[in-house]
């Protein structure tokens, strides 16, 4: 095994006059499966192809960009495993200090909108070379979308990127055949027939046919009901089954999205996932640190695709697909017997999930023969009727794994569907899960308990996380554990008002759950959420949203999932204030916060409770109790 050449001295080694491929990324280059870029270039190289990965080039020098001169064939463009704005900033639209896909973990290693920019450089230097985009953020952008950080609607990307192609969802067989057409000496024009990607066009060129027209660009742009109806739409052809072309005119130019890509294969994904990848950086990133990106998921393994939970926040449903696949059992045994030889494990396997963890069938029989069921979920409110709930093979693969010599411990660590795994009338899972598989601590995302603002997520209600809750803190009790769940909180999300923020606090505080960490709600492209804080309608029913967007109203709903910090207290007493909730302000049991007494006095805060033996010290010496009075109300 060896990882793809990243340098010219390295394709030189190799004996090349050129590459077919190059493959430009906004990451620094790690050849693990996690990461897109790995997949998609050894996928290419697995089809004969000679690919080089010119990784995180210097856009600000175009002289210098691209070291590996003209390729054979054509470039392929990602800005990495994430969209490049996310990766730059804060959900306050503030620099972050770091990156986790650069080496040494340091900003700046990319540019903002990096698949516009390379894509323009690359179209600068060889404009007769073709260029595919791909990967988050072309996937993502691929119609006319709201950006947050511009606060406005961009247009596809693939009009502000110059590229020839777009190539949307996860990428593998849309990619070989590109490579097979380019290497048979097909030209742009003759890929358009190929599922899973976009293409634009002059008006005076497309042949009208039977597709799903869009609102264009200029009227999403203009009104907030036709981008809600679009968004909606986009959504609803995301689908393998019954997905249609569907088309956007942008002035003069018209967007052609042909229809989805069906999902791999089990033996596809086996192929997929048995490559040679290295499985680490490349080592010329040692001496600055490494990429911190590969901590978590160096010694995990992907059992999955796609998720039909399909939160309304989430965009798993519009890049992967809500429809199920899965790979054998013994690719993913062999898998973790590869792990086992490997110099840097340890023993741990720190996950073997997916998008959701514990989905390994279909949603149900129907899908199969016409798709998922359009703007519907499979699981919130309530389960559907039709939903096929099992967890043998995922417990059978996962006690495999156990056995194996050399493996001590197997976590789960990415997202378990709770609602799901209460469905599942055995608990057998339940019971493994608590027994084996919890690091001490689950994470699980309830997300709010407000019913209000779980619907316009696409949550199940809080009464099920509750059921959930108890028993696994009985099952916990009898096999004589000491774990906790640690609940994924949002703040903000659409449908939040600052009384369901307050709702979110008292359930916190009943519940004796202290979160460490909130977010904020993220609008990042794609997703029905964000369509929802854009255009303050739900696309479903385009009826009224309410939307929290001042800075003000986010940090004061931020503030209250974290009532006990005493930073807190004031901007928490000003939101309970303003929610009419004064009354949770003061010395009594059922109070959020206590303030001192001139602020009483002042009519900043009332006091309900006359006792003034608790005191604000003992107040804050109750934040460090949390775990005892978790274990203590479950004994």
């Amino acid at each position: 095994m060896a990882f793809l050449p990243i340098t010219k001295e390295e394709v030189n080694k190799l004996g090349w006059q050129q590459p077919d491929f190059v493959y430009v990324t906004g990451d620094s280059y790690v050849d693990h499966p996690s990461f897109g870029v790995a997949i998609i270039t050894r996928v290419l190289e697995a089809k004969g192809y000679k690919v080089a990965v010119l990784s995180q080039p210097n856009w600000r020098d175009i002289k210098k960009f691209n070291p590996f001169g003209k390729p054979k064939l054509g470039f392929f463009v990602t800005s990495g495993n994430i969209d490049s704005m996310v990766a730059h900033y804060t959900v306050n639209k503030k620099r972050r200090s770091d990156d986790a896909y650069t080496a040494g973990g340091k900003t700046g290693g990319r540019p903002d909108r990096a698949v516009i920019v390379y894509s323009n450089i690359l179209k600068q230097l060889y404009p007769d070379v073709p260029v595919i985009i791909g990967g988050l953020e072309a996937s993502l952008r691929r119609f006319a979308h709201y950006d947050y950080w511009d606060d406005r609607v961009r247009p596809s990307i693939l009009f502000d990127s110059r590229a020839d192609i777009l190539t949307y969802g996860m990428g593998e067989n849309q990619t070989i055949e590109i490579a097979k057409r380019l290497s048979e000496g097909k030209t742009v024009k003759e890929l358009r027939d190929i599922k899973g990607i976009c293409y634009a066009l002059p008006t005076s060129e497309y042949k009208p046919g039977p597709v799903v027209d869009l609102p264009t660009y200029e009227r999403v742009c203009q009104s907030k009901k036709d981008y809600a109806v679009a968004a909606r739409k986009e959504l609803e052809e995301a689908d393998a089954v019954r997905g249609r072309k569907v088309i956007q005119r942008h002035g003069k130019n018209i967007l052609v999205q042909n229809p989805p890509m069906p999902p791999l294969t089990t033996e596809e994904l086996d192929w997929v996932y048995s490559l040679p990848y290295e499985k680490y950086y490349h080592p010329s990133y040692e001496a600055l640190g490494g990429v911190p990106g590969i901590k978590e998921v160096e010694f995990s393994i992907t059992h999955n695709r796609g998720c039909f939970g399909a939160c309304n926040f989430c965009s798993i449903a519009f890049h992967q697909g809500r429809a199920i696949t899965v790979r054998s059992k013994e690719s993913v045994i062999a898998e973790a017997e590869r792990l086992v030889k490997n110099p840097r494990f340890k023993g741990y396997i720190h996950d073997v999930g997916g998008p959701t963890a514990n989905f390994r069938l279909p949603s149900c029989q129907i899908q199969n023969q016409v798709g998922m069921c359009k703007n519907k979920k499979c699981l919130a409110p309530k389960p559907c009727k039709n939903l096929q709930v099992s967890h043998s093979e995922y417990i059978d693969i996962l006690r495999t794994m156990r056995k194996i010599k050399g493996i001590k411990k197997v976590f789960i660590r990415s997202g378990i569907r709770f609602d799901y795994l209460m469905e599942d009338e055995s608990k057998e899972f339940f019971n493994e899960l608590v027994r084996y598989h919890v690091s001490g601590q689950l994470k699980v995302a309830p997300e709010h308990c407000s019913a209000a603002v779980l619907d316009k997520m696409g949550k199940p209600h809080i009464a099920t996380y509750k059921k959930f809750q108890d028993e696994f803190y009985k099952i916990t009790k009898q096999a004589g554990k000491e774990q906790y769940l640690v609940p994924y909180l949002m703040s903000s999300h659409p449908g939040s008002t600052l009384k369901d923020a307050v709702e979110l606090a008292l359930f916190l505080k009943e519940e004796h759950i202290r979160p460490e960490q909130v977010q904020d709600f993220y609008p990042t492209p794609g997703t029905i959420s964000t369509a929802m804080f854009y255009t303050e309608l739900d696309p479903y029913t385009l009826e009224p949203v309410y939307v929290p967007k001042t800075m003000e109203e986010k940090h004061m709903q931020r503030a209250l999932l974290q009532y006990f910090n005493p930073k807190n207290r004031d901007i928490v007493a000003k939101a309970l204030h303003k929610a009419g909730r004064a009354d949770l302000i003061g010395t009594g049991k059922h109070c959020l916060i206590n303030l001192p007494k001139s602020q009483l006095r002042q009519g900043k805060g009332k006091s309900p409770n006359k006792n003034k033996s608790k005191t604000i010290s003992r107040n804050k010496t109750a934040m460090h109790r949390n775990n005892h009075n978790r274990k203590k109300k479950y004994r």
